[in-house]
């Protein structure tokens, strides 16, 4: 739409009048509200999508894009079968790493301090390439862990008062010692080495990981695993692996992807953004819906000067682009300021909770509720244009009708009742 030199003076000399125009309180209060439901919306979905992908890169990241498992709890010759996979051509060009594991359910005991916790025994050089840890270790590094030792969350360390060589006792059901008073749970005591820090509160909580063959001496699974984790390259290709899969490997194979594995997760992460963005998207439609009054109100009061120039000639199609250049105006303004706050607001989410957390003395993101230690963030350019070009397109819908009754001003009543 092109506006002439005249519909823009017009336009913006009704932008600028005190009384209706942009000077008005409602026009005001129509920006502020475009503003504020931009920048909350570009927040908003910046902090779910940081949900989403940490949350998801994190889980996926423990526990791999595609899992294979065994109907009978274990996998045995489990070097044969992952070399058989590694022969696959289709297996082999989406997989990056193929990672045997053995798992079970333990209850951590030290100092009188218990807690509930999964063992994971992983092949180190596979636990150092894959960083399951999110990289922070603390205590001896990676490659320096032997056979018999534990590397545990902090998180978990804490709530057992544990240090660096402290033994901890592991006590499993799974695997005990049968007795005529019925089977005795295995207990074992294994020095911690290191402690890892992922920064997602469900893992620095409750996993534990030793060496592979530690953990299939202690589980009573000697010489197997209980599941077989393959990391793709590309996550959304987990499709033709797991066809892949299932025509190679015999029907008593289990083949999950992180989608199944996740799906109540990934699906509720979904559901919560979408209504989000519905509900914040009404701050918008309110504002725009300021816009409507003010440009009803400023089409009333200007009433005389619309009649007056309708009689120099000005035509009904210039008199709708003038009103619809004077509402899409305060839209355009008031997202190119939303945007860039709320831009801002989310590169900065962080250290804007801690502040106000210092402030209130209250923990505003507990990272036991929220599984994550830090307010995550992820900006994506698309999202941010499509709320701003979103916020436009409510407030140019919004000058429609005030702009067709502007057109529609009939001159000669308008002036013979002045």
């Amino acid at each position: 739409m092109i506006f002439s030199v005249l519909e823009r003076k017009v336009a913006f000399r009704y932008l600028a009048a005190k009384k209706r125009g942009f000077g008005s309180f409602i026009s005001w209060v129509s920006l502020i509200g475009i503003a504020l439901g931009v920048a909350t919306l570009i927040v908003v979905m910046s902090v779910m999508g940081g949900f989403h992908e940490t949350l998801l890169s994190r889980i996926v990241g423990m526990n791999g894009h595609v899992v294979v498992y065994h109907q009978n709890g274990v996998i045995k010759d489990y070097d044969f079968l992952i070399d058989k996979m590694k022969q696959n051509k289709i297996v082999s060009a989406y997989t990056t790493s193929i990672v045997p594991i053995a798992e079970g359910q333990v209850m951590a005991s030290f100092s009188g301090q218990n807690s509930g916790a999964i063992v994971r025994g992983i092949r180190i050089p596979d636990l150092i390439s894959k960083t399951a840890t999110g990289g922070r270790i603390y205590g001896k590094s990676l490659d320096k862990i032997k056979d018999g030792e534990l590397i545990i969350g902090s998180s978990l360390a804490r709530s057992l008062r544990a240090t660096m060589g402290d033994k901890i006792s592991l006590i499993a059901a799974n695997g005990g010692t049968a007795t005529p008073f019925g089977t005795m749970p295995r207990i074992m005591s294994y020095p911690v080495s290191s402690t890892f820090f992922m920064g997602m509160y469900e893992y620095d909580s409750g996993y534990i990981f030793m060496p592979l063959e530690t953990a299939q001496k202690y589980l009573n699974i000697q010489d197997s695993v209980t599941h077989i984790d393959l990391f793709l390259s590309d996550a959304n290709r987990t499709d033709s692996v797991l066809k892949a899969l299932e025509n190679l490997l015999p029907r008593d194979f289990i083949i999950r992807d992180w989608r199944d594995l996740n799906r109540g997760f990934v699906g509720a992460l979904q559901v919560e953004s979408n209504v989000m963005f519905l509900i914040l998207l009404l701050i918008v439609i309110v504002a725009a819906f300021n816009i409507i009054s003010s440009l009803v109100m400023l089409v009333k009061d200007k009433s005389k000067d619309i009649a007056v120039l309708r009689t120099f000639g000005v035509s009904k199609k210039s008199m709708i682009k003038i009103f619809i250049l004077s509402g899409t105006s305060i839209g355009v303004i008031g997202a190119a300021i939303g945007t860039v706050l709320g831009i801002i607001v989310a590169i900065y989410i962080e250290p804007i909770r801690q502040f106000f957390q210092m402030v209130t003395g209250r923990d505003l993101f507990p990272s036991e509720l929220y599984y994550l230690s830090e307010l995550p963030s992820k900006l994506v350019p698309s999202t941010v244009i499509g709320i701003a070009i979103i916020a436009i397109g409510l407030a140019f819908l919004a000058t429609l009708y005030p702009a067709w009754k502007a057109a529609n001003t009939d001159p000669v009543e308008t002036l013979r009742n002045e």
